[in-house]
């Protein structure tokens, strides 16, 4: 049962149903299926073949959709990448997944171009959407008839390739099998507990693992995918009012800016019955802000990878802030000694309650089998049967894990470990506080000292004011920050992120007119 057939069962349950909506474009599954068929044709007619990368550096659009299906009828490696990127890292991408062909649009095309001067791809086309540039349009690119050859049925096949953000050093290819990412969509349903027929907001990008996994729930409920390009907050709340969006599954960035947006309350969102979140902890303030504003029949805490789909799973968020449940169908999870220097065993376990390193079983059927290319990076992560996600996290004493954050952003302060999402969820209850990241700066007395990072949400506010909040929370004193920065955003990357690197190298925008002296 490969992606393929899920597709064409549902094509074949209810024909008429809308699969796809962009904008005005409303697309049947019978019309997603047969372009989906002529595409295929038409890569086909062009040499591509079972195992090959079909790279597409598009936004999240009706074609992208067409192109993840075709690829899945040939046996093609979807390989999609972040539409955002340079023509350095695009450059890196073309030549690492050996890309035998390319998809692009007038957004990505400037990056393209660059990429395509310092790479060479041989023959492989390139194909252009709504855009001036090389190769052949999208038209041209579909067949006059459809692929009328067997589906491809190789389960154990890859039949997509997502790069991770690469927080360090390049991005790492992490190559998913048809059976692989079958369970995780199939589990994810079940999980997030999602209903036949699911009305889904596809904002996420579909670069991203939760991107694609929204585009597959909805496929094999019979659902509707409402495609938008950019998260933009009057689309989004026009999209959930016009075509009665029932289920957001989004990044806390993303829930943070509906939910605080101007205007928000006027708007109707009744239709919204499911929401989840995943990608990043959420803070308990902004918790309550979504119970609030959406007052959900289900609120999902999901916690997985790209790597290995499902870590673990609550789906009464509110009931308990930041805390991200039990292990998903078919995973085990341990909290081993948080080491970064020293290759810690999986046996290495520490008591219940105890802060350390979240390990998961590579024996779970949505788990990947390797990274692409880097068996550096496999010894790093996957020892003995058990893959390091890098998340610093402890077992509550119901035997439910919380994730604190990573294990390169433990801040170790005159010997004591503090936890920067930790101070970070203090922060961000103060109504002085519009967004916040806290991080280890070096500093010669202490080792490392807390330094906050602050959007502001009133003028008012100075480093003065939030250390008060600080005392009055209750917050131990030597995790209050040591230094306060006012900032125009809080650097994210495309999925909404948290991106500390940024902060310590100094690339972000600071704000004049602000008290930073403690």
């Amino acid at each position: 049962m490969s992606l393929a057939r899920m597709l064409a069962a549902a094509v074949h349950r209810e024909p008429e149903a809308i699969a796809v909506v962009e904008g005005e474009r409303r697309v049947s599954y019978r019309a997603w299926w047969s372009e989906a068929l002529r595409l295929a044709q038409g890569l086909h007619e062009r040499g591509l073949e079972p195992g090959d990368h079909l790279v597409a550096i598009l936004s999240n659009r009706y074609e992208t959709t067409v192109a993840y299906w075709a690829s899945q009828v040939l046996g093609l490696v979807f390989t999609p990448f972040n539409w955002r990127a340079s023509g350095e890292e695009v450059a890196y991408v073309l030549e690492d997944a050996e890309a035998r062909a390319v998809l692009y649009e007038e957004r990505s095309r400037a990056a393209v171009e660059d990429a395509l001067s310092r790479v060479t791809l041989g023959e492989a086309p390139m194909i252009r959407l709504d855009a001036e540039g090389p190769g052949m349009g999208y038209e041209e690119a579909l067949a006059a008839t459809p692929y009328g050859r067997a589906l491809f049925a190789d389960d154990s096949a890859v039949c997509l390739m997502l790069y991770t953000s690469g927080t360090t050093g390049r991005p790492k290819g992490v190559p998913r099998s048809h059976a692989a990412e079958r369970i995780a969509a199939i589990g994810c349903v079940a999980q997030l507990l999602y209903r036949y027929g699911e009305v889904s907001l596809g904002v996420m990008p579909l670069f991203h693992t939760m991107g694609i996994r929204a585009l597959l729930m909805s496929t094999f409920l019979q659902g509707r995918f409402v495609a938008m390009p950019t998260f933009d907050l009057a689309g989004v709340f026009d999209a959930i009012e016009r075509e009665r969006i029932s289920a957001l599954f989004l990044v806390p960035t993303m829930f943070h800016d509906m939910v605080h947006a101007s205007g928000a309350a006027q708007r109707n969102l009744s239709s919204v019955r499911n929401i989840a979140y995943a990608g990043m902890s959420m803070t308990s303030a902004l918790v309550a802000a979504c119970v609030q504003r959406f007052k959900p029949e289900v609120f999902s805490n999901f916690y997985g990878s790209s790597e290995i789909y499902t870590f673990s799973i609550t789906n009464d968020a509110a009931a308990k802030p930041g805390c991200a449940g039990r292990a998903g169908m078919g995973q085990t999870l341990r909290v081993v000694r948080a080491d970064p220097d020293e290759r810690v065993s999986p046996d290495d376990e520490v008591p219940q309650g105890e802060t350390g390193e979240i390990i998961a079983s590579m024996a779970a059927l949505d788990a990947f089998a390797g990274y692409w290319k880097r068996p550096d990076a496999d010894e790093k992560a996957i020892r003995d049967g058990w893959y390091f996600t890098g998340d610093l996290g402890r077992f509550d004493g119901d035997g439910e894990i919380h994730v604190l954050g990573r294990v390169d952003d433990m801040i170790i302060s005159g010997g004591e470990n503090i936890y920067a999402e930790e101070v970070e969820d203090v922060l961000a209850k103060s109504p002085l506080v519009r967004g916040v990241a806290v991080i280890g700066l070096p500093d010669e007395r202490w080792g490392e000292a807390v330094a906050a990072f602050i959007e502001p949400a009133e003028a008012d506010v100075s480093a003065r004011s939030l250390d008060a909040h600080c005392l009055d929370s209750g917050l131990a004193r030597f995790k209050r920050p040591r230094s306060y920065v006012f900032v125009r955003a809080i650097p994210r990357s495309a999925s909404g992120k948290l991106l500390r690197r940024h902060l310590r190298t100094g690339s972000y925008e600071p704000l004049d007119g602000y008290d930073s002296n403690l």
